[in-house]
């Protein structure tokens, strides 16, 4: 098949990636100029769209940005989500929010398969999955009972679009994608506009359930979990409260979601737990003010390592603003998806927090850092943005300690 992708940010890479593997041939395009590629064996052009070539193509992939624009209304009728159909047989759980989406749906979906459910897992390629083209291909190829897809923020209208979403899975609502969004108000307006007609799962707690929910089919309001679970925190039994209820909703009788619950371990970049030299080391990605807020309710800590956004995400840099409601006795800077430490210290010169400030421009001597910290702090916390460098960071500091 030959396949056009438009869009190369995450998701396009994703996608030429996905259809690359299998086979196809690939037309790959980008509006930008002076992005730094490296797609071998893909036609690519950069800083326009060669329409001649899409029409040519059997499918095409839009990346999520492009919904709503030109080239969305002229070849939406060759949109892959629309020329593959597997996706659209089985039951499918969109989980979308602010934070906790992964391990939410990544709970659901754990459940499912550990029930004898033949399920996908899958989505956002923020998020570390391998993208919506992945899921669509997959779904192509191989039988599913349940597709479970996690689906970001800024592609809400994407995911309407292209799944046949059964159930609609709202983690939390905060500040994160402003910059897309352009305010809180935006960002509700959206998700109710995603949620109207559909069965959603959604916090008692939500400060605004009416507002967002006016239009669904039915609403299941879902509370902290209070079985047993590995993962520590608040904020994961409210993932696994919503993973709960969105599972009672499918059918799931209580006993098996909560012995199944109960055995989950942490995904790969998120909050986990290690003790160095008897203290105790937290690491995850915590990239925006609503998920440092809600780890730094819990626990103060000694230490705090932080990632830095990228250039263009400097309303992120609000995390800072939250810590200095907590400020640690030291803080060490670190690029997690940019390296935008001069950014970080820029934005600390306003807030005056206590703390001794230090950064390091080799994330790969964090683990190091934190063992020698070890011997005198008792909390540490490694967090911020930049999943891929954490998740480095977890791998090494799994040969320093016993994981908790």
């Amino acid at each position: 098949m030959k396949v056009a992708v438009l869009g190369l940010g995450a998701e396009g890479l994703k996608a030429v990636e996905s259809l690359r593997r299998r086979g196809h041939r690939v037309y790959a395009s980008d509006i930008r100029a002076d992005i730094d590629l490296n797609l071998e064996g893909v036609d690519v052009d950069l800083g326009f769209h060669d329409t001649e070539r899409i029409a040519s193509s059997d499918a095409v992939v839009l990346s999520p940005s492009i919904f709503g624009t030109g080239l969305w209304e002229s070849f939406s009728d060759r949109l892959l989500c629309r020329v593959l159909r597997g996706h659209r047989v089985p039951v499918t759980v969109a989980v979308t929010g602010t934070n906790g989406k992964t391990t939410t749906a990544s709970m659901i979906a754990h459940v499912l398969e550990s029930s004898g459910w033949r399920v996908l897992l899958g989505g956002n390629a923020g998020g570390g999955f391998d993208g919506y083209t992945e899921v669509i291909l997959r779904a192509a190829e191989e039988e599913f009972d349940y597709i479970v897809v996690e689906v970001c923020d800024m592609t809400l209208e994407f995911a309407s679009e292209c799944f046949d979403i059964d159930l609609a899975v709202i983690t939390n609502l905060g500040e994160d994608h402003l910059n897309f969004h352009g305010s809180m108000e935006n960002y509700r307006e959206s998700v109710a506009s995603f949620l109207e007609g559909r069965a959603v799962v959604i916090s008692a707690d939500e400060p605004h359930l009416e507002e967002l929910t006016s239009g669904a089919s039915s609403v299941m309001e879902y509370t902290p979990y209070r079985g047993e679970l590995v993962l520590e925190g608040e904020f994961n039994r409210l993932n696994a409260g919503a993973a709960a209820e969105a599972l009672e909703f499918l059918g799931v009788p209580s006993e098996v979601i909560s012995r199944h619950l109960s055995v989950f371990r942490p995904v790969a970049g998120r909050i986990r737990s290690f003790s160095v030299n008897d203290a105790l080391v937290v690491a995850g990605k915590t990239d925006n003010p609503h998920a440092m807020r809600a780890l730094l309710r819990e626990s103060n800590f000694d230490v705090i390592f932080l990632g830095t956004p990228r250039r263009s995400e400097e309303w992120r840099l609000g995390i800072l603003d939250e810590i200095a409601e907590s400020p640690p006795e030291i803080l060490v800077l670190f690029p997690g998806l940019d390296d935008t430490v001069d950014m970080a210290l820029e934005h600390l010169k306003s807030l005056r927090i206590p703390s001794e400030i230090l950064t390091v421009h080799d994330p790969g001597d964090i683990p190091e850092m934190v063992r020698e910290f070890s011997r005198e702090y008792r909390r540490i916390l490694v967090a911020g943005n930049g999943q891929d460098v954490i998740i480095r960071v977890q791998e090494e500091l799994e040969g320093l300690a016993s994981c908790l």
